[in-house]
């Protein structure tokens, strides 16, 4: 029997502890011998730091601006390697003040999906999800049933609960 690859979605609004809280989670179960993949879905491009030990990795959209189209780009340009190794791809998003940083998560994810990254041999796949922009992009993997499983790190804030009760909206929307 063929083992079921889970895909996870982690939601939250920006600097609420996602990316952290989601690389802890990602290491530990890899510490267990989990083999995984990590798509950092922000246009920051922090999802995999901690696991790269590294400032920041090229990014899907950065790749392709500067091969100028998507046909160009080779996993091997955007997929890094880092602790017990953990997959890690950072989709990115447009220049500052042009464009939709959503359109980096679709764009992303398709190329992975072309490309054969989402290997037989993956027991999990994360998408760290910027949580607190209203965009389509970023509900890709809601929207499109990519993850089965959606968790939201969220604080008593009332920024942060407002992100989580519109990223609930969304997974009532689409997930059903």
């Amino acid at each position: 029997m063929a083992k079921k690859l889970r895909q996870i979605a982690i939601y939250g609004k920006g600097g609420i502890g996602k990316s952290t809280t989601t690389q802890n989670t990602v290491a530990g179960l890899a510490s267990l011998g989990k083999k995984i993949l990590i798509i950092g879905c922000d246009p920051k491009a922090d999802s995999t730091r901690l696991i790269l030990h590294a400032k920041a990795q090229d990014t899907v959209m950065d790749k392709v601006r500067e091969l100028g189209t998507v046909e160009d780009l080779e996993l091997e340009d955007v997929m890094r390697t880092g602790y017990a190794g953990i997959n890690c791809v950072e989709s990115g998003g447009p220049e500052p003040g042009v464009g939709c940083a959503g359109r980096g998560v679709i764009t992303a994810i398709n190329f992975l999906e072309e490309e054969g990254a989402y290997t037989p041999d993956l027991d999990y796949v994360f998408y760290d999800v910027l949580g607190d922009v209203v965009c389509g992009g970023f509900a890709m993997p809601i929207r499109e049933n990519k993850a089965q499983e959606i968790y939201i790190v969220v604080s008593g804030e009332m920024m942060a609960m407002y992100a989580a009760n519109n990223i609930c909206k969304g997974i009532v929307k689409y997930a059903a």
